[in-house]
């Protein structure tokens, strides 16, 4: 009975799945967010002493078609001692959906205290959806629905605050303030959602060559329960990074990551799901490559380990 309530639940997922990103658009997941900081919170941009490039990109519940994959770039640094500017751009699938979102950052960095500075940041810029509904299966094929497919464009609007040290950082921000949905035929397609994130997390210094730092981050979008990722993450010898993490009631990860010169990181992850689906995927990868373009800092001796 237990295997058949699981298959009941694969057939349903396989089924809905091109069509739930249609309701419920929502940005996608990271496993390594503590790298991905500034798409997720404009007032981390400029926080850094580099011009900071970024492409990352994530396969999530291998096997099951329709499943979501995104791409990420994004490029950060200072235009001036106080201000930071940046770009970011995704790509996201799921199901018959597909997602296109630029964005450009805006931050104004304050003093606050010795060791300590709060950047403020804003994002502007745009999000395309498109639907192709031919990448369905649905019950009634011909609903009038179905037979044409959907693009709309929508402007984006954020804000974010990043507070830091040398040491640890703590963060609230939303990508998008800027609630929609889209009809056709009085009937919804699409529902955006704002979602807000909190972020923290400290870095401590175990000995010469390790250091360790735990990082939590907190998603909460109305109508949906709230998700918490957790993980921790050792640098050893300024070089080589390992860690594990864990998004409460959905995933374990394993992540690794190498600094192949003073300029270049790359970084790959794994997630484990915990849900019934562990019985039809391989997991989830992710890898990402950062290149420092071009550092400010002349005497910064060590990276600042996020």
């Amino acid at each position: 009975m237990k295997l058949f309530q699981l298959n009941i639940k694969l057939l349903l997922l396989i089924l809905v799945i091109p069509v739930y990103a249609v309701f419920a658009q929502q940005p996608p997941q990271y496993t390594q967010y503590m790298y991905n900081t500034m798409v997720l919170n404009s007032g981390y941009t400029g926080t850094s002493s580099k011009i900071e490039a970024l492409l990352l990109h994530r396969s999530q519940w291998i096997g099951i078609d329709g499943a979501p994959e995104n791409q990420s770039f994004s490029i950060h640094g200072k235009l001036k001692d106080k201000i930071g500017i940046g770009l970011s751009a995704t790509n996201d699938n799921l199901g018959a959906s597909n997602t296109i979102e630029v964005n450009g950052n805006f931050a104004y960095e304050i003093r606050t205290g010795y060791y300590t500075k709060l950047s403020l940041g804003v994002n502007a810029g745009v999000n395309i959806l498109n639907v192709d509904y031919s990448k369905g299966i649905y019950a009634d094929g011909m609903d009038p629905l179905f037979q044409e497919n959907l693009s709309s464009t929508r402007p984006v609007l954020g804000v974010g605050a990043f507070f830091y040290s040398t040491k640890w950082y703590a963060g609230l921000s939303t990508q998008n303030l800027l609630n929609s949905e889209i009809y056709n035929d009085d009937e919804m397609v699409s529902n955006r959602k704002s979602q807000y994130y909190i972020m923290g997390g400290y870095v401590f210094d175990l000995s010469e060559t390790l250091k360790f730092k735990p990082a939590v981050l907190a998603k909460h979008v109305a109508g949906a329960p709230l998700t918490v990722d957790i993980s921790g993450n050792f640098l050893i010898n300024e070089k080589l990074s390992l860690g594990l993490a864990y998004r409460y009631d959905d995933a374990v990860s394993a992540l690794a990551g190498i600094n192949l010169s003073s300029k270049f990181f790359v970084g790959y992850a794994y997630d484990y799901s915990l849900t019934d689906l562990n019985n039809y995927n391989d997991g989830s990868h992710e890898i990402i490559l950062r290149y420092n373009v071009f550092d400010n800092n002349k005497r910064a001796l060590s990276p600042r380990f996020f």
